[in-house]
C-alpha cells in the first residue's frame, strides 16, 4: 500500500477547506450567501447620550435616561434610520425635521419638569420630542398644524405605547385653553415674537422654551413669576418657522 507523506496530506487538508468555504458561501440557487446584522440601536442610543449630550453639559438624570430609552430610529423615515443618532437634524417629511438630540435633550431639560406634571408642545413633528417627555412621566398636549405629520405622529406614538401623549391637529398659536395651565411650554417651530396665549397658558413658577427669530434665533426660557415673565437667552438655534395664525397677526 501507498502511503502519503505529510505534504500529501496538508494539500487534502487545504483542498476540503476550500470546498467547505465555497460551499458555505454560496445558497442554494448559486448566489453568494449574506447575512444582514441587525443594528444595535441600544449602543447607539448610549454613544448619542455619552458624546452628544452628556458631554455638553445635559445631566438631568430623567432625561439622559430618556434620550436612552426613546427608539429614536423609528420617529424617522425609514431610508434615514441609518442616521438616526447622528448628531444632526433629519427630514421628516413636508420641508419639516427632527431636530438634533442634543436640542431635544437641551429644550427637554430646560423645562424643568417633574413625572406627573402636564407639557404643552406646539409641533409634533416626527413625535420624537413628545415620547422623551412622556417616557420621562410627562403628560403631554401636542399640536401639529400639517395634518400628514399630526396623523402620521399620532400613530407612531400610539405604537410605540406612548399614552400619556394626546395630539391635536390643529394651528399651536392658540394653544390648548381647556387643558390650561401647563407646567411647561416647549416649542419646536419659531416665531418671530412670542404669540400672547401661549404666554396666557403657562402656570406661574413654569418655563416655556422657545426658539424666537427670523434668520437669526435664540433659544429663549420664559418663566412665568407672580410679577409676570423673566427671560433668558440660551444658545443662537436654527428651527423652521412657525406658520399658521402667527404669520396672519404680524409683529405686534
Amino acid at each position: 500500500m501507498k502511503r502519503h507523506g505529510p505534504m500529501s496530506c496538508l494539500l487534502c487538508a487545504t483542498m476540503i477547506s476550500v470546498v467547505a468555504i465555497l460551499t458555505g458561501g454560496c445558497n442554494s440557487r448559486g448566489g453568494q450567501a449574506s447575512e444582514s446584522v441587525a443594528p444595535d440601536w441600544k449602543m447607539q442610543r448610549e454613544n448619542m447620550v455619552s458624546q452628544q449630550i452628556e458631554a455638553r453639559g445635559v445631566k438631568g438624570p430623567l432625561v439622559l435616561e430618556s434620550m436612552r430609552t426613546v427608539p429614536r430610529h423609528l420617529f424617522v423615515p425609514e431610508n434615514y434610520r441609518d442616521s438616526a443618532y447622528n448628531d444632526s437634524p433629519l427630514p421628516i417629511g413636508d420641508s419639516q425635521t427632527i431636530s438634533q438630540p442634543y436640542i431635544v435633550a437641551l429644550m427637554s431639560e430646560l423645562l424643568e419638569v417633574q413625572s406627573g406634571e402636564k407639557v404643552l408642545e406646539i409641533g409634533t413633528g416626527s413625535g420624537y420630542q413628545a415620547a422623551v417627555l412622556a417616557s420621562m412621566g410627562v403628560e403631554v398636549r401636542s399640536i401639529e398644524i400639517r395634518e400628514r405629520l399630526c396623523e402620521r405622529a399620532a400613530s407612531t406614538l400610539s405604537e410605540l405605547g406612548y399614552e400619556s401623549v394626546r395630539v391635536r391637529c390643529a394651528d399651536g398659536y392658540g394653544g390648548w385653553p381647556e387643558e390650561a395651565p401647563f407646567d411647561g411650554i416647549i416649542v419646536t417651530a419659531a416665531p418671530e415674537w412670542i404669540p400672547d396665549p401661549l404666554l396666557e397658558q403657562l402656570a406661574e413658577g413654569a418655563n416655556m422654551v422657545i426658539p424666537v427669530g427670523d434668520f437669526y434665533q435664540e433659544l429663549k426660557v420664559i418663566t412665568r413669576t407672580a410679577e409676570g415673565f423673566e427671560e433668558r437667552s440660551v444658545i443662537p438655534v436654527r428651527f423652521v418657522p412657525m406658520t399658521g395664525e402667527v404669520e396672519r397677526q404680524g409683529t405686534p
